[in-house]
């Protein structure tokens, strides 16, 4: 890793399959260890289940109100300020609960890489 100051560039802002929209700020190839994404989601959607295989995210809370959904975890009301902690290979989703986009931090150790991404359908229940 080297010295930098990396922008958010709103423009490299992804909608995702799993219903939300991702902004990468700093993945593998800048940094194996650690990767940092914004992860926006829109008033009334729940994103889908799903795990990271290998990797434990964290979620940091920034704008908006949401419910955390972590296998292990009783559904928990989520704001600014608060910190999910997500185990590798936990199931898991978030739902915006308030009238804003729901912003957070997805900080991802080792660096996320889309392979291990696991959709978790079976778990899709409502």
């Amino acid at each position: 890793m080297r010295p930098a100051v990396i922008r958010a560039d709103e423009r490299r802002e992804i909608a995702t399959p799993e219903r939300c929209c991702i902004l990468e700020l700093a993945g593998a190839a800048a940094d194996p260890n650690l990767s940092v994404a914004r992860a926006r989601v829109s008033p009334g959607t729940v994103t889908e289940w799903h795990q990271l295989s290998g990797v434990d995210e964290r979620y940091l809370v920034v704008r908006g109100a949401g419910r955390a959904e972590v296998a292990g975890l009783a559904p928990t009301p989520v704001g600014p300020g608060d910190l999910v902690l997500i185990p590798r290979d936990t199931p898991q989703r978030i739902a915006n609960t308030g009238r804003d986009d729901l912003v957070f931090y997805c900080l991802c150790t080792p660096a996320f890489r889309p392979e291990c991404y696991v959709a978790r359908h079976d778990l899709d229940r409502d």
